[in-house]
């Protein structure tokens, strides 16, 4: 990364004139291949597998809210409740269900 010595904001390469630019202010600065080869290289890994189970709330459960509704495993009709964006941020959001007497957790797709 690359800051824009007049406003401090984030500098953007540009490959084809081979400069810095600052989007705010306008600032050019002379692009060097072989020692901003690094700072250009924009990397990020994301592991998602498509059987990866059920995302575990590892909060006290007791400050969840309860709600009645019964429980796929065992019948019970009330369970602890939180939502989660899971999805794309345009898409509903998740809501997670955990059975208030044997623990299983299931989802609800809205």
């Amino acid at each position: 990364m690359k800051f824009c010595p007049k406003c401090g904001n984030l500098m953007l390469p540009d490959r084809k004139r081979k400069v810095w630019v600052c989007r705010s202010c306008g600032y050019e600065e002379p692009f060097d291949e072989k020692k901003d080869r690094e700072r250009t290289k924009i990397t990020q890994k994301v592991d998602h597998k498509p059987d990866e189970g059920i995302i575990v709330v590892e909060k006290d459960l007791k400050t969840l809210p309860v709600t009645h509704v019964t429980c796929p495993k065992c019948g019970n009709d009330t369970a602890y409740w939180w939502e989660m964006q899971t999805r794309a941020g345009d898409e509903p959001s998740t809501i997670f269900y955990r059975c208030t007497k044997c623990g299983y957790t299931w989802r609800a797709y809205e």
